[in-house]
């Protein structure tokens, strides 16, 4: 009777044993659901199986698993790397158009002679008008704050010029300026008088030197630019030029300096 009454209480101990993992099995097949009141929201990391208080919605603070979709969003690659090519593009652009590039100045040559003799006091006035040439090479305008030019015979200052706040140059665009110096030839040069004045001369061609600084400014920067060159004038007559000085002369280089020749004829 023993034996069997054992092996009965083993069985039933088996079969409670096998009902338990049982129970166990189809309660890990069902997630976690709490049912809670109006007072408390869905968990957003518990995917809807658990409730937190709405009133501490500002107080807890959420854990996203390493491997939640959120946090590896699609095409982020191509976003990052259209986004570099679009700064490097507008970047490149901003660079061409606002980088300073130089103003080209060159010198358009003497343009007209007037002559005037003071015959009282042994002295030759001169009216010389020059040309400037600009090229603006740049986007945006160029400003030219001055022109200071000077005439020198023998290594005499007979006549300067003085203009601020000139022109302005629009962009991409040539413009021609011009500028008169007024010269005298006086005092120790009043042989210079004499040769000019001579009847028996036809030509009474003199050389100056002229000397010409110009400053131009755009956006951030300033230049200047440095003109030299020397010049035959008939100092007899007046005389104009109508035509660009390369047209009628001969540019030659002489030490580093840009030397223009000139030729006027004489009307008596």
């Amino acid at each position: 009777m023993g034996g069997a009454e054992d092996s009965a209480l083993v069985e039933r101990v088996d079969d409670d044993s096998l009902d338990g993992r049982d129970r166990q099995e189809d309660i890990a097949q069902f997630p976690y659901v709490e049912f809670t009141g109006r007072d408390s929201i869905t968990c957003p990391t518990c995917q809807g199986s658990g409730r937190i208080p709405s009133d501490q919605v500002n107080e807890l603070v959420a854990l996203i698993p390493y491997s939640d979709q959120r946090l590896q969003p699609q095409r982020t690659k191509q976003y990052v790397g259209l986004s570099v090519i679009v700064c490097l593009f507008v970047c490149s652009l901003v660079t061409f158009f606002m980088f300073p590039r130089p103003v080209l100045v060159e010198d358009g040559g003497i343009q007209s002679v007037v002559i005037h003799f003071d015959h009282d006091n042994s002295r030759v006035l001169i009216n010389m008008t020059n040309a400037l040439n600009f090229n603006n090479q740049n986007f945006f305008t160029v400003l030219v704050d001055s022109v200071n030019s000077q005439v020198l015979y023998m290594k005499t200052v007979i006549g300067t010029q003085q203009l601020d706040n000139i022109i302005s140059i629009q962009p991409l665009s040539q413009r021609q300026m011009n500028f008169t110096v007024t010269v005298e030839i006086s005092g120790s040069l009043s042989y210079v008088y004499a040769f000019c004045t001579m009847a028996s001369i036809k030509v009474h061609n003199i050389v100056v030197f002229t000397q010409t600084s110009v400053k131009t400014s755009y956006v951030v920067r300033s230049a200047q630019n440095t003109l030299e060159a020397y010049r035959y004038i008939d100092c007899g007559a007046n005389s104009t030029l109508h035509h660009p000085p390369d047209l009628h002369g001969s540019v030659l280089p002489h030490s580093g300096r840009r030397t223009l020749y000139t030729h006027t004829g004489s009307t008596h």
